[in-house]
């Protein structure tokens, strides 16, 4: 690293004090003012530094970090632990065999949000301004940049360029950093830290390394070798999957010689889209990349979303046997990937995972476990039909969809934790799923608030959320008898969930879900499909909206589908034609 930083200084440009950013008043005690040495500990004062001040802390800082004394640099923020922490692993991971950093001075909000993409705010800073500490007190509380926005930094805003070289190439690596210099309590300015100092699209919750990139695919292909079609495989979607099966599938020697190096700023938990900065070797030209997506069952998905006449929704469709993805849509095909990435109430789909949990604990389909018109907690839950039917069995409550039935089970034969045990132990909900794709886990709650909650929780109510991904991997767990995670490129690591379905239970559930879609909600929409099959209906209400969500699951042979529609009504109406269509595409597979 060089010896010292390209200095620059800026003289008369006036100091803009961003209100946005603002200054709180918390205290630091640095290592030179421990309190046994009796010192009062240095805090940040919510006077702004003057031009001077901020100038000097721009520059001391910077010559500090470029000359790679990082103890020294820290030193001259607000907080030393997390300036250490952040530039010893900036000069770790990204390594530059050089770094010139210099100080171009005060900027201005409206420079900040062209360069990271923040919106700038209605009126103008004015110099001066300032803001009282939060309610917590809490240094930078409000400073963590995130991926959709970078915050302002705190105090005077200030600008620098950064210049980072790497050994064996002669490209480098220019950025324009931004930084905000706040006063101390004893008369000197300290640069106020946060993620953003090193890299304005960095946050509190990413890293930054160079990591081994890979060209663009020559081509994206299905599981038979040809060319991926369908509105909803974005080119945004399918760049993510592959940047993050790069990541995530064991080492390939073969695969690792084709690839470049790039400074990527990128979620640790693999699921967030990679910020590439700047690459530093070129990757060579790409290879097909081949997903688990059979473009039959994805026309017939896309087909069925179509069909919506633009309600939204999303459908999935899983190989039971392996876990790999066969096909997946959402209405509208553009905008959020809601079959894995939404979260909505799934109805009476949940009843398949608490059926699991009541069989588990003793109950049988033959068992007699009445359907009355209303359920036993306070908050008394009605059916979707009237009638009470106090001879019912468990199977012909599933058939049927009775909710009150479910609900009053629940509440006697299992504990409140019961239902997100089997949940997470048996179906994998909530194991942290590394699909390739960012996919938000479905959601049981641990340990229900109240009565009223738990009932809510066993019909898929309540505080229970899943998308078409979660509830078509709960029914290829059936089918299977095993749960395997979902994923879109085979090889790619899957999670284990802790134990399969017992084989009773598993025949148990089968037959349930085989006679509901021969007798029951789903006959009608399952007809001509039942060979070898079986289904669950849903339908989900939602608060302050007449017409309940559309849910409805089953699978045939070797394919497990979901659908949601917003807006759809009973499970029959809308998501059920849409999965039917999937089954009669992928035939007796």
């Amino acid at each position: 690293m060089r010896s010292g930083a390209k200095i620059g200084i800026i003289t008369g440009v006036s100091i803009a004090v961003l209100a946005g950013g603002g200054y709180g008043v918390y205290s630091l005690v640095s290592e030179s003012d421990g309190v046994s040495g009796g010192k009062k500990p240095r805090t940040v004062v919510a006077e702004p530094p003057t031009a001077d001040q901020a100038t000097a802390g721009l520059k001391d800082f910077l010559t500090a970090w470029a000359a790679g004394d990082i103890a020294k640099a820290a030193s001259l923020t607000d907080d030393p632990a997390a300036a250490t922490a952040g530039l010893t692993a900036f000069r770790d991971q990204v390594k530059p065999s050089a770094l010139t950093l210099t100080p171009f001075g005060p900027t201005t909000q409206q420079v900040f949000s062209a360069a990271t993409g923040t919106p700038a705010p209605a009126a103008k800073p004015t110099a001066g301004a300032s803001a009282a500490p939060g309610a917590t007190g809490t240094p930078g509380a409000g400073d963590s940049p995130s991926a959709a926005a970078t915050p302002t930094p705190t105090g005077t805003l200030m600008s620098y360029k950064a210049r980072a070289e790497f050994a064996g190439t002669n490209r480098a690596w220019d950025y324009q950093g931004f930084l905000g210099v706040v006063k101390m309590s004893d008369n000197t300015p300290a640069v106020h830290w946060a993620p953003s100092v090193i890299h304005p699209h960095l946050s509190g919750n990413e890293t930054i390394a160079v990591q081994p990139v890979f060209a663009p695919p020559s081509t994206v292909v299905d599981r038979n070798g040809k060319p991926v079609q369908g509105a909803s495989l974005t080119q945004s979607l399918l760049t993510t999957l592959q940047d993050n099966a790069n990541k995530l599938l064991p080492p390939d020697p073969a695969k690792d010689q084709d690839a470049g190096s790039a400074v990527v700023i990128s979620d640790p938990a693999g699921k967030g889209p990679q910020d590439k900065l700047f690459t530093i070797v070129e990757p060579k030209p790409g290879k097909p990349f081949k997903l688990t997506i059979d473009n039959t069952l994805q026309a017939a998905a896309e087909k069925a979303m179509t069909d919506l006449a633009g309600k939204p929704g999303s459908i999935v469709a899983i190989e039971p046997s392996t876990g790999q993805v066969l096909a997946f849509a959402n209405s509208p095909a553009t905008g959020q990937n809601r079959a894995f990435a939404g979260l909505l109430a799934p109805g009476s789909t949940m009843k398949i995972v608490t059926s699991a949990a009541l069989l588990e604990n003793g109950v049988n389909p033959d068992t007699v476990v009445a359907c009355p018109e209303k359920s036993s907690n306070p908050h008394a839950i009605p059916n979707s039909f009237p009638g009470a039917f106090p001879n019912n069995t468990l199977q012909q409550d599933f058939m049927m969809s009775c909710n009150t039935a479910f609900i009053n089970q629940g509440l006697t034969s299992l504990k409140p934790e019961t239902l997100n045990g089997t949940a997470k132990d048996v179906f994998g909900i909530g194991l942290e799923w590394k699909t390739g794709l960012p996919n938000t886990d479905g959601k049981v709650p641990a340990a229900p608030g109240s009565k009223d909650e738990q009932a809510m929780n066993y019909i898929g109510q309540g505080k229970v959320q899943m998308n078409p991904l979660a509830i078509a991997s709960v029914t290829a767990t059936v089918q299977s008898g095993e749960f395997k995670q979902p994923i879109l490129v085979a090889e790619l690591p899957q999670q284990k969930a802790a134990r399969p379905l017992s084989p009773d239970v598993d025949a148990k559930l089968k037959a349930m879900m085989a006679a509901t879609a021969t007798g029951g909600t789903a006959r009608d929409v399952m007809a001509g499909i039942t060979d070898n099959a079986g289904a669950k209906t849903g339908s989900a209400e939602v608060a302050g909206v007449d017409v309940t969500n559309s849910w409805f699951t089953a699978y045939r042979g070797n394919v497990a589908v979901a659908a949601e529609v917003q807006g759809g009504g009973h499970g029959v109406d809308a998501a059920g034609p849409a999965v039917a269509s999937i089954l009669k595409a992928a035939g007796g597979r």
